[in-house]
């Protein structure tokens, strides 16, 4: 087993090596070439690996604990279990690499590019990913919780079932992204850009979504329940079923919106655009600042559960808004 604890090794060359289990504690590796180098079980810990080239490397169970990775090169590398508890990565390159059951609580990846890693299950509690590349990762069932990803790039990545819980996503860029399932209860989603992605049963309760972009997703079954959706976009959406108790909706585009069977009671849709909305079998009852005017432009009410005022005046007026909706439509 090798040993060279805080040893001096800039820019060495170790290129393929076998550093199984090797000891590398403190050590100075900056610009080193550790390409396809075995390092499985390796001590890096509160090594300075600043700018070194880990390409294709196998990190296995390796720990890099407060290590110093800045600008580092790891594409391809094997950090499946490693431990990078509060490494510094930020700017570093983990393009393709498998970082599976990685523990990366409080680390620092701010610009880091992660972009189509496997990061199923790992630990990112309290890590910083602000602008951090995360274009079609795998982050299935990851921990997410009190993260930074302010500004951070997630197109089309998979978040089945991630937990997000109070974590920072402003002006994130979620666009076709999948959050099956995902938990996102108090998360902060201010400008954030959904569009297109699956919501389906997401946990979104008391999140801040003021003024995100959300047309054309699916929010089926979702939790929004006093969520916060001002000036939200959510056109063409799909919230058939979905739980909107008490959230606001102020200002909230809802043009041909699906509202099948939602739950809006108490919720607050001052302002809110609801033209062409499909509201049928949905409960309004309760539901706070709702106007004449805002319901006369929806596509039906049939079998809508309406305030006792507004029921009379609309059928009175709309008798077509509560026929049953033409199925070919």
């Amino acid at each position: 087993m090798i040993y060279i604890k805080e040893g001096n090794l800039e820019k060495a060359n170790f290129i393929g090596a076998n550093l199984d289990k090797a000891n590398f504690i403190g050590a100075n590796l900056y610009k080193a070439n550790l390409e396809r180098a075995d390092l499985i079980d390796a001590n890096l810990k509160a090594g300075n690996l600043e700018k070194a080239n880990l390409k294709g490397a196998n990190l296995i169970d390796a720990n890099l604990k407060a290590g110093n990775l800045e600008k580092a090169n790891l594409k391809g590398a094997n950090l499946i279990g490693a431990n990078l508890i509060e490494a510094n990565l930020r700017l570093a390159n983990f393009e393709w690499a498998n970082l599976e059951g990685a523990n990366l609580l409080g680390a620092n990846l701010e610009g880091a590019n992660l972009e189509r890693a496997n990061l199923e299950g790992a630990n990112f509690k309290g890590a910083n990913l602000e602008k951090a590349n995360l274009i079609g990762a795998n982050l299935e069932r990851a921990h997410l919780k009190e993260v930074n990803l302010e500004n951070a790039s997630l197109i089309g990545a998979n978040l089945i079932g991630a937990n997000f819980e109070m974590a920072n996503l402003g002006s994130a860029n979620l666009e076709s992204a999948i959050l099956l399932w995902a938990y996102l209860r108090g998360a902060n989603l201010t400008r954030a850009n959904l569009e297109s992605a699956n919501l389906e049963g997401a946990n979104f309760k008391k999140a801040n979504l003021d003024s995100a972009q959300i047309q054309g997703a699916n929010l089926g079954r979702a939790n929004l329940e006093w969520a916060n959706l001002e000036k939200a976009n959510l056109r063409g959406a799909n919230l058939e079923c979905a739980h909107i108790l008490g959230a606001n909706l102020i200002g909230a585009n809802l043009i041909g919106a699906n509202l099948i069977e939602v739950n809006l009671e108490r919720a607050n849709l001052k302002g809110a655009n609801l033209k062409e909305a499909d509201l049928k079998g949905a409960n309004l009852e309760g539901t706070r600042n709702l106007s004449f005017d805002q319901l006369s432009r929806v596509k039906t009410l049939h079998d809508t559960k309406l305030d006792k005022e507004l029921l009379i005046s609309l059928k009175e007026k709309y008798p077509a808004l509560f026929e049953v909706p033409n199925s070919h439509e």
